[in-house]
């Protein structure tokens, strides 16, 4: 996968929807890619893989942390064995552009 990072699974507000932060300057590095392309609300399609799990999804722009969020479903996290406060690798991919 093309870019790759470690980062702590947080919940947003209401606590249910989990997601980890793409790092600051990859998130730049995304958004200079993908301008122009990016769905609504500004939603970048990527293919992520975490430990076994692999799937396609897309990032979203926070404005309150100032970086991409990836969100991550159930599922994968029951697969993966993982909670909030975990730390997790993470390979994602943008899709629908040339690496």
């Amino acid at each position: 996968m093309p870019y790759e990072f470690d980062a702590e699974l947080w919940t947003l507000d209401s606590g249910g929807l989990h997601v980890v932060t793409v790092p600051e300057a990859m998130s730049d590095e995304i958004d200079e890619r993908t301008a122009g392309s990016q769905g609504g609300f500004g939603s970048v399609k990527v293919a992520v893989a975490i430990g076994s799990s692999s799937w396609t999804t897309s990032l979203f722009p926070s404005l309150e942390v100032g970086a991409y969020i990836l969100p991550i479903k159930k599922p994968i996290r029951t697969a993966q064995g993982c909670a909030r406060g975990d730390v997790v690798h993470v390979g994602l991919r943008l899709v629908g552009l040339e690496d």
